[in-house]
């Protein structure tokens, strides 16, 4: 299941050397502690949390509300665990741009690489299928730049991609689990948090189980056909087309429509698996089916803070790099004397995370810190995560 979706200003910049240099090791020595004691499932788990993933990027010293969070975030897990990862059995492909597009054969290096319990493929249809999803079938305007891909000797994943809307200024990011995931393209998403909704084609809501179909059996009639049929819905004078029905280009709407004639797609997921169907072609597919078919599709979008070393850009205070030294200094020592058979400063470490859980909270939005009202509104208190 998709188990989380966070919206975040869109910021540029680049992250400084010294800084990401204390995330890899703070980063990388916090993952070791949980996988220490409670093993790669629940490393997935946690990453799959897009609370517990926002609370790690402000405690490695980064940002609480940057995209920059994500992309940075994901690459110095990826460099600080690259050895130690493996030899526990966790392993990290993809990345931002470029090396997101690499993912498949990151994975596929990785299976050859070290022993795996299942087949590759199985791993590489997730990844793509986990894109395919959060870039076509919820259709919000983000375009997908973002795919990091973990996994372990088992076969279990998860995923942690964003994307980017320049016109809003925004990214968002999408967490999924795959231990929880039932069927692909129906509400794989168990949580999504955002303070800002809009309009959104959503195709994998339970609310548009007609539409999927529909859309999947009009995928097997000739594209002459379907072409012909969209040719006259647009000639219609008297027709408003509302703004998600925005048709494509008639000769690229013709190849994807070709290539998935070609499959004969029995089921929405098929369908959404064929190389070339795209956002374009499944809106294109829509229209014929609420024109043609009466079918109405739902269009509701599917989306709903903690510091330490202090942040990037100084709020709410510059990061003091002798502090996330001897954070990660401290966890290193605790996990060779645990190794050893000393586990006493590991369990109190572990007993103080589970004593911050339970007694202390937060404002849900630092809004209230920054800018105090005369007569404020109590705003709703949460737990701060707990990260080991």
């Amino acid at each position: 299941m998709r188990t989380g979706v966070a919206n975040l200003p869109l910021h540029g910049g680049k992250c400084p050397a010294w800084l990401f240099k204390h995330m890899k090791a703070l980063s990388a020595a916090i993952i070791e502690v949980i996988l220490e004691d409670f093993g790669t499932e629940e490393v997935l788990r946690r990453l799959s949390d897009p609370y517990w993933f926002q609370a790690l990027g402000c405690v490695v010293g980064f940002d609480w509300h940057s995209s920059g969070v994500t992309t940075t975030l994901c690459g110095a897990l990826k460099e600080g665990l690259a050895e130690i990862g493996p030899q526990a059995g966790l392993f990290l492909a993809g990345g931002k741009g470029r090396v997101a597009r690499r993912t498949p054969m990151e994975i596929a290096d990785l299976a050859d690489r070290y022993p795996l319990s299942g087949p590759a493929e199985d791993l590489i249809y997730a990844s793509r299928m986990a894109a395919k999803v959060d870039s076509s079938a919820v259709q919000d305007g983000y375009q997908i730049y973002h795919h990091f891909f973990v996994f372990t000797q088992e076969g279990s994943w998860a995923v942690i991609q964003q994307g980017m809307r320049e016109d809003l200024r925004q990214a968002r990011r999408y967490h999924w689990l795959g231990s929880s995931v039932n069927d692909f393209v129906v509400e794989p998403q168990a949580a999504i948090c955002c303070n800002n909704t809009h309009e959104t084609l959503n195709l994998v809501s339970s609310q548009n189980d007609e539409v999927r179909s529909i859309s999947a059996q009009l995928a097997c009639l000739s594209p002459d056909r379907l072409l012909s049929e969209l040719a006259t819905i647009q000639s219609c004078s008297h027709l408003s087309l509302p703004r998600q029905h925005s048709i494509p280009r008639t000769n690229y709407l013709n190849r994807s429509l070709q290539a998935a004639y070609e499959q004969q797609p029995q089921d929405f997921e098929t369908l959404l698996g064929v190389s070339g169907v795209g956002p374009a072609t499944l809106r294109a597919l829509c229209l014929v089916a609420e024109i043609a078919y009466g079918v109405q599709p739902s269009y509701s979008d599917p989306v709903r803070y903690s510091f330490a070393h202090g942040g990037k850009d100084g709020f709410p205070f510059p990061v003091q790099e002798d502090d996330i030294r001897n954070s990660y200094v401290t966890l290193r020592r605790a996990l060779r004397k645990a190794r050893l058979g000393n586990r006493e400063q590991l369990d109190a470490l572990q007993k103080l995370a589970g004593w911050h859980a339970q007694v202390v909270t937060t404002l849900a939005t630092p809004v209230f810190q920054q800018n105090p009202l005369p007569n404020p509104i109590p705003a709703p208190l949460i737990q701060q995560p707990t990260l080991f």
